[in-house]
């Protein structure tokens, strides 16, 4: 094997593990980021569940409508 065909498919050995080496960190990424918007949703809906909470003791307290 020449220096020049070495070099070659050293290249192309290096091309292809850096492009599965992206896509892999790619698709874990995409795994996160889906995780991620899972917890900002739960976080929402436990606010919205506080904030109905509120609303149903300050009413039973004051018999003031809040709407």
């Amino acid at each position: 094997m020449s220096t020049k065909s070495f070099a070659k498919s050293f290249s192309r050995f290096a091309l292809s593990l850096a492009l599965l080496s992206g896509a892999g960190v790619s698709l874990s990424a995409c795994n996160t980021v889906h995780g991620a918007g899972q917890d900002v949703s739960s976080i929402g809906h436990n606010v919205s569940r506080g904030a109905n909470a509120t609303q149903d003791a300050i009413q039973r307290n004051t018999n003031a409508s809040t709407h």
